[in-house]
């Protein structure tokens, strides 16, 4: 499974997320994309698109893109608020579906 994770969440989350291939926005030359944009070039390349971005859901048709939408639920996109929610995120994964938003939440 490919992962993309949003520029708006840390990238040192990347290597918590063990034993999937994922990438950052900006590792992928993608940083000043819009979302519409970034969510259509992803859906070419990845399987899954990981965010902190709580309206992207309402914004964006996820149903028309072949991509599936993690959001994470903190406090904060700071690390510390993000990394408690790894495990839940790991759980999470096997089971997403294209087209739709997942949220994962403490």
């Amino acid at each position: 499974m490919r992962i993309l994770l949003d520029e708006c969440v840390d990238r040192r989350l990347a290597k918590d997320i063990v034993g999937y291939y994922v990438k950052t926005v900006p590792q992928m030359g993608w940083a000043t994309i819009k979302n519409g944009e970034l969510l259509s070039l992803a859906a070419a390349q990845f399987d899954v698109f990981i965010t902190v971005d709580r309206n992207l859901s309402l914004q964006q048709n996820l149903s028309d893109l072949g991509i599936a939408v993690l959001v994470l639920r903190a406090t904060s996109n700071r690390v510390r608020d993000l990394r408690p929610l790894i495990p839940k995120l790991l759980q999470a994964l096997p089971n997403v579906q294209r087209g739709v938003a997942t949220w994962v939440s403490a």
